[in-house]
């Protein structure tokens, strides 16, 4: 099975994990799991002041700070997985990504903020459930 994972280094990714980890059948060969890290985008005004190279190095800084952990969870877990950083606004690139990449699960960590706090303050979870028809795990 080809999961997808979007972390973004909070605890909620790693409660995500701790999930993994404690079910066995989520371990071993049986699936193949892309993480995917997307970094907020700088704003635009800012970034046409910064040398590109500067900018590309941000970004790729901000997804390893996520990565490295979880680099070091999987080859724990003995379990191969690949590493996607994106740029931009969260839910549309996994929900993209998720479609593009015909995966067969999505599986994500949630605030569980509840309705009245998403409704508030958005959910990136609401938003990619309304976005992708891959079916979503959601770990809280």
């Amino acid at each position: 099975m080809k999961v997808l994972v979007p972390v973004d280094g909070s605890p909620f990714t790693k409660r995500m994990l701790a999930y993994l980890a404690a079910h066995d059948e989520w371990l071993g060969g049986a699936h193949r799991y892309t993480l995917l890290h997307v970094a907020p985008a700088v704003p635009p005004r800012a970034a046409a002041v910064l040398d590109k190279g500067v900018l590309q190095a941000h970004y790729a800084e901000e997804s390893e700070k996520v990565f490295k952990p979880l680099r070091s969870f999987f080859s724990k877990q003995k379990i191969e997985a690949e590493f996607v950083a994106k740029v931009g606004p969260a839910a549309e690139a996994i929900a993209a990504l998720a479609d593009k990449g015909q995966f067969d699960l999505l599986m994500m960590g949630s605030h569980g903020h509840g309705a009245l706090g998403s409704l508030v303050m958005g959910s990136v979870t609401a938003k990619v459930m309304a976005r992708c028809a891959t079916p979503l795990l959601i770990v809280r």
